[in-house]
């Protein structure tokens, strides 16, 4: 008997492909940004504090070595224990989050060191104080200064890429993805309980959005996808961390070649094109 026919006890629903890399690109296992940047660089140096309010232990930010390179490093901190999490908002910063990356930035460009982030946040932390503060504000900044910013830059999106919250941190001559990362506006779960009314149509909302690696690199909103071990990051995280630490060598290389007004230039031209889209009539 058919497991759809009118008699079976269990009516099954199939997994939808783009609700498989969701699945991967939350998986408890998969390494964080922290991790990767414990792993791929060396003499890591943390800048704390945006000069304003407070410092927000969601980011992360500090000068590092990679491979005989000065650079600086962003990342968003998620924690490890649920007190942890709660503390760090989950990974989604606050206003005072993207001023110190902003700060940090800023050092960046005065001594000439490349900016390279790390991104996994569903989004920009939504909290009333956070509005208060100023969230779009500091996103808005935050996207005008890394649009000119005068440093090769490199946006790694290394789990989930959500919002306005990754974009603040994502606007770089290289944007690279993760093959199961995703890069979306708004989460399969808030899509679904938009358009259908009913958050469980999550997986078809992941389908509908066009979310994963491959579909945000057709719309040319990511530049290359890194590829993962077969069942993902998490099952050899180490195997992932070399594949990401030779791409992040070989586009910094290529960067780094470039005259900086040649840079600034294709990063602005490449942002003002990205996801136009005309219709007839």
């Amino acid at each position: 008997m058919s497991e759809s026919s009118p008699g079976s006890a269990v009516e099954t629903r199939a997994i939808k492909p783009a609700w498989i890399k969701v699945e991967r690109a939350r998986h408890p296992k998969r390494p964080y940004p922290m991790d990767l940047i414990q792993n791929i660089f060396t003499d890591f140096s943390e800048i704390h504090g945006d000069r304003a309010f407070a410092d927000d232990e969601a980011v992360a930010c500090g000068m590092a070595r990679f491979r005989g390179r000065e650079v600086l490093v962003i990342g968003n901190r998620k924690g490890g224990s649920t007190k942890e999490k709660v503390r760090r908002n989950f990974g989604m910063p606050s206003p005072e989050g993207y001023r110190k990356a902003l700060r940090a930035m800023k050092f960046a460009e005065k001594f000439g060191r490349p900016v390279i982030t790390f991104i996994d946040l569903p989004g920009a932390y939504p909290g009333l104080g956070a509005e208060e503060r100023g969230q779009a504000e500091a996103i808005a900044r935050n996207l005008l200064e890394m649009a000119r910013l005068k440093v090769p830059t490199i946006a790694i999106i290394s789990g989930e890429g959500g919002s306005g919250g990754a974009l603040a941190l994502a606007v770089a001559d290289s944007v690279l993805i993760l093959e199961n990362a995703l890069y979306f506006v708004i989460s399969p779960e808030g899509c679904a309980s938009i358009m259908w009314k009913n958050s469980d149509a999550k997986d078809e909302a992941a389908e509908a959005m066009h979310i994963t690696a491959q579909e945000v690199k057709r719309l040319g909103c990511v530049d290359e996808i890194i590829p993962e071990p077969a069942e993902g990051a998490h099952a050899n995280p180490d195997e992932a961390t070399r594949l990401l630490a030779d791409a992040i060598e070989r586009n910094l290389a290529d960067l780094q070649a470039w005259p900086i007004a040649d840079l600034v230039r294709e990063r602005q031209t490449k942002f003002r094109n990205i996801a136009q889209f005309y219709t007839e009539g």
